[in-house]
Parts: C-alpha cells; structure tokens; sequence
C-alpha cells in the first residue's frame, strides 16, 4: 500500500471512530473535568459541608470514632476517616454496607463529620450524590464493574482514535508550516479543519496520559497482570491480631505510625474490621505522587501498638510506582494546581473535537450531494 493509500485509509479510520466513538470520548472527557476539582465539589454541592471552616480539626480522632460507634452501633465494620490537608469537615467511608451490597458494586457509606460539634452534618451512599454519580458515570457509566471493563475496552479504541488523527495530520517533509497554519479567510469547511486541528493538536499530548491511564484504571486486574510479568507487585499479607483488652486510642497508634515514617502527614486512619483486625494508617510523604491516597502505609495491633506490617511508598518496586502514579497523573494531582487545571482543560478538548470533526462531516456530506444534483 502506498504512502497516499495508507494516509487515506487511515483517515477514514479516523472519521468512523469519530462518529461512532466521539459522543462517548466527550462525555467522559466533561465529566472528567469536574472531578478533577471532586473534593471541591462536594463542599460546593453542600451548605453544611461549606459551613464548617477550613483549618478546623478534631480534638482527637478516638473522639471522631466515638461518634460514629454512638451513631452507628450496627456497623461494626471498619471505618475510614480521611485527615484532610485543609481541616474542616471531616469525611469518612464506612465500605461494603448491606443496603447497597451486590457484586461488583462499590457503594460504601459516605459520612461528613462537624469536627467542633462531633455529629453528622451529611451522609449518604456513593453514587446517590451528585459528585459521586459524576464519579460513577465517568469511571463505569453507571454499570457497575462490567462497565468499567466495557469502558477500559472503548478507552483502547479511543487511543486508536487520537493516534489515528494524529498519524492522518502528520505533515510530509517541507511542509510543516502548511499544516500548522489557520486560515482565518478560508471556507467553513477548511476553518473547521483547522479549529479542529489545533484543537487536536493542542492537546493529544495531555488526551494520550489521560486515555492511557484511564484504560489501565478501568481494567486494573488485567493492568497488574501484565506490569506484574515484568516487575514483582506488593501484596498485602494478611495480618490478625489476638483480642486482649482494650483499644488503644487512634491518637495514640496514629503517633506510632508516625514516629515510624516521622516524614509521614496522617492521610487517613482505617479501624479494624472486626475484634481480629489491624488499624492502617495512611501516611502522606514528600515525594510520593497523591497526597489524598499516599502508599506509605501502617498497621498497627490496636491493642498494644506494635506495628505488624508496614509500606514505604518511596520504596517501591518499578511495577507498584508506576501503579502509584496512574491516579495522580489521570487527575493531574501529581503536578499540583497546575495539573489540575491542564488536566480540566484537556478534558474540554474531545467535545470541542467531536463538535468540529461532526460539523465538518456533516457540510462536506452536504457539499457532495449538492454536486451530485448539478
């Protein structure tokens, strides 16, 4: 096949998947962009949770758990209690409760906690909340998990999509500056290309990172098989402890975890699942990619503190960083606010590309009618 046949061939690849796939690769792309900005969100979407200041925190975390056991003697399960980086509110996840157990379903309890008062200003299970549907029609279009397998299969079509504009743009030696051009005075048809183009090209650097990463979070068991072939994963060893007495309080196994990673900034503090379980704490350190989901993990045996397993987020193997990494670079969290604003305006692009590529098909469908009938 010839240069000409294949840059042809190539393009019309490129316009059926754009038909087909484009209305979908915009959808997520938008719904993409408001989650970037997620915890923002949420405070936003809710009176009682904007109403508590920022920089306000608890007088201790054992007092935090106290009102969740008084408030929810049912669940006897673990909780998780975020320490967020700017105070306030305090959000909490209590996982796998009965009324919205199924399989393939994640639907934990989501609680926000006064920190001053110690009651409940908001509760809710994931996915009957505005940001957290968001979430869900994003991750799995709202199909639970074989959506999100059926979403991780379209995001390798969608890479398709963009390498095939890519490749079909690609300029022949000795005529870049053709190709990059705008012209303001052509016809509709030619500035649609052209917006479309720059458009395309504008972001196919950030559109690649994000599809690509996006494909490997919704598909994470077939993501850790092949990574795993090249490089060993850790894997949490199951660790029980023996019931002997009382808890010690969260504050003081929180103080435990710390002193062993003095670096570490509480990120989040997991009870125990049962009389048998462990306390994990989270830690945030400098250097690991998201402060909210650090690596640098610790458990504790609540009730004499020893710590039975511990994870140094800044020691992982090549295949566990790179899993480190695909969150905070698929929301941009790995470069900061920077990031977070190239990643909102990357997710703009596929509408603005589906739009551009759409009219443009439609008029030049349009154009080649009127021919025929002349």
């Amino acid at each position: 096949m010839s240069r000409q046949a294949l840059r042809v061939t190539v393009r019309r690849w490129h316009l059926w998947l754009g038909i087909t796939l484009g209305g979908l690769f915009a959808l997520v792309g938008l719904t993409g962009s408001a989650l970037v900005f997620y915890p923002e969100l949420e405070r936003a979407f809710s009176e009682p949770l904007h109403a508590v200041p920022a920089g306000t925190r608890p007088r201790s975390w054992q007092a935090v758990l106290d009102t969740l056991h008084r408030e929810h003697p049912e669940r006897t399960g673990a909780w998780r209690i975020e320490v967020t980086a700017e105070g306030g509110a305090i959000p909490i996840r209590y996982y796998d409760p009965p009324e919205t157990r199924g399989p393939g379903r994640f639907a934990p309890l989501l609680l926000w906690i006064d920190p001053v008062q110690l009651t409940t200003i908001r509760a809710g299970f994931w996915g009957r909340t505005v940001v957290t549907w968001l979430y869900d029609l994003h991750y799995r279009l709202l199909l639970d998990a074989p959506g999100g397998t059926a979403l991780g299969i379209l995001g390798i079509a969608m890479l398709g999509l963009i390498g095939s504009g890519l490749w079909a743009w690609w300029p022949r030696p000795g005529s870049w500056r053709r190709a990059l051009r705008f012209k303001r005075d052509a016809a509709a048809v030619r500035r649609l290309y052209d917006l479309h183009k720059v458009v395309g090209l504008a972001s196919v650097g950030l559109l690649l990172l994000v599809t690509a990463t996006g494909v490997m979070l919704d598909l994470p068991d077939q993501t850790r098989a092949v990574i795993g072939r090249v490089s060993p994963l850790y894997r949490a060893s199951a660790v029980v402890t023996v019931p002997r007495g009382a808890m010690l309080s969260l504050d003081a196994l929180a103080r435990i975890a710390q002193a062993r990673m003095p670096d570490g900034a509480l990120a989040w503090i997991e009870t125990p699942a049962g009389p048998r379980g462990t306390v994990r704490v989270n830690l945030s350190r400098p250097g690991e990619p998201s402060r909210r989901f650090p690596r640098t993990n610790v458990w504790l045996d609540p009730y004499d503190g020893r710590i039975v397993a511990y994870r140094d987020g800044l020691a992982e193997t090549g295949g566990d960083t790179v899993l480190d990494w695909l969150h905070p670079l698929h929301g941009g969290e790995a470069a900061g606010m920077a990031g977070r604003v190239l990643i909102f305006l990357s997710g703009l692009a596929p509408t603005m590309l589906f739009v551009t590529g759409w009219l443009r098909w439609r008029r030049r469908g349009r154009q080649r009618r009127s021919m025929h009938l002349v």
